[in-house]
C-alpha cells in the first residue's frame, strides 16, 4: 500500500510540476531575452494575464487550442508593445510602467471576462496530447513527461535553441550589446532601441503563451487574477540565471513542483493544510533569494533608457 501510495505521490508531484512550471518556463525564458537587452520587465505578470484571458476566449470561442494560443501570444505581444513604446522609445522608468501593465492588466481582464461571460466560468474540453510511443508508458515519468502538448515539449526545448542562438547569432550578440554596452552597439551600426523593442516583443510573446497554458491546458478556464504572482517568480528565475537559459529550465520546474505539491498530497491522501502548501513557492522564492541573490547577473545597462550619442 504504501509503494502505491508513494508511486501515485511522485506521479502526480512530477505531472503539476511540469504543468504548472511550463508557464514559468516560457515567461523566465522571455525576460532573460528581456533583460539580456537591458529592459526589466516587470510588467511580466500583465502580459502573461493578457495571454491567459486572449488565449481562453479565443480557444473556447473556436474550440481550436492553436488559434488560442497563437491569440495568447499576441494578447503577450500587445501589452508588451505598450512597454516597448513608453520605456524603449520614450525613456521612461521601466519599473513604474511596468508596475502599471500589471494593475492595469488585472483589472482590465477581469472587466474583459465579466461582460464576456458575465459571473459565469466557462470550462474548455479536453485538450487532447501527443503521446510519445512507448516513453508514455513508462511508469511515473510516462504520462508526466512523455504524453503532453506539443506546446510542452517545444518549451522544454526553446533553452536549448536560446543557447545557440545567445552564443553563436548576430541577434545574441546584438542583446549581449545592447545590456552591456549600449553605446558600443550604437557605434557598431546596430539600433540600440530596434534590438530592445525587438527583445521585449519576444518577451511578451513568451509570457502570452505561458498565460494561454495556464488557463488553457493548466486550468481549462480563465479566472480573474490567476497568474498568482508566476511573472514575478518568473522575473527571480532570470535574474538568478546568470543569463544562461538551462537554468531556468531547471528553477521553473523546481517552482512547479513546489506549486503542485498541494495536489500531489492530496491524490497521496497526506492532510496538510492548504493554506501551508500554497505558502512554499513563496517561501522558496524567498530562501534562494537569501541564498543566491548576491550572484545573480544583472547587464550594466539594466533599466537604463538609452538616447543615441551618449556615451
Amino acid at each position: 500500500m504504501e509503494a502505491l501510495l508513494t508511486t501515485v505521490f511522485l506521479g502526480s508531484l512530477l505531472f503539476g510540476a511540469v504543468t504548472a512550471g511550463v508557464p514559468l518556463l516560457l515567461a523566465g525564458l522571455g525576460e532573460q531575452i528581456s533583460e539580456k537587452a537591458g529592459v526589466l520587465n516587470i510588467g511580466l505578470e500583465g502580459m502573461m494575464l493578457f495571454g491567459a484571458y486572449f488565449g481562453f476566449a479565443v480557444a473556447y470561442q473556436s474550440e481550436s487550442v492553436a488559434l488560442g494560443f497563437l491569440a495568447g501570444g499576441a494578447g503577450g505581444v500587445a501589452a508588451a508593445a505598450v512597454m516597448a513604446l513608453l520605456c524603449v522609445r520614450l525613456g521612461m522608468n521601466q519599473i513604474v510602467v511596468g508596475i502599471a501593465i500589471t494593475l492595469g492588466a488585472e483589472g482590465l481582464t477581469a472587466l474583459l471576462h465579466y461582460f464576456r461571460f458575465a459571473r459565469s466560468y466557462p470550462r474548455l474540453g479536453r485538450i487532447e496530447s501527443l503521446p510519445v510511443p512507448l516513453l508514455s508508458e513508462l511508469p511515473i515519468v510516462g504520462r508526466a513527461l512523455f504524453d503532453r502538448t506539443l506546446l510542452v515539449y517545444l518549451a522544454v526545448l526553446l533553452p536549448f535553441l536560446l543557447i545557440l542562438v545567445f552564443r553563436r547569432s548576430q541577434f545574441g550578440l546584438n542583446l549581449q550589446a545592447a545590456g552591456d554596452k549600449p553605446a558600443a552597439l550604437d557605434a557598431a551600426g546596430v539600433s540600440v532601441l530596434g534590438t530592445r523593442v525587438a527583445a521585449v516583443l519576444l518577451t511578451g510573446f513568451l509570457a502570452g503563451l505561458g498565460g494561454a497554458y495556464l488557463s488553457i491546458v493548466g486550468g481549462g478556464l480563465f479566472l480573474p487574477f490567476m497568474t498568482g504572482g508566476a511573472g514575478f517568480i518568473a522575473i527571480v528565475l532570470a535574474m538568478l540565471a546568470r543569463g544562461k537559459p538551462l537554468w531556468v529550465l531547471f528553477g521553473a520546474f523546481l517552482f512547479g513542483a513546489s506549486l503542485a505539491l498541494t495536489t500531489a498530497m492530496q491524490v497521496a491522501g497526506v492532510n496538510v493544510p492548504t493554506d501551508v502548501i500554497q505558502m512554499l513557492p513563496f517561501a522558496m522564492v524567498i530562501l534562494v533569494l537569501v541564498l543566491f541573490a548576491r550572484h545573480a547577473y544583472l547587464p550594466p545597462a539594466l533599466a537604463q533608457p538609452y538616447h543615441r550619442g551618449e556615451r
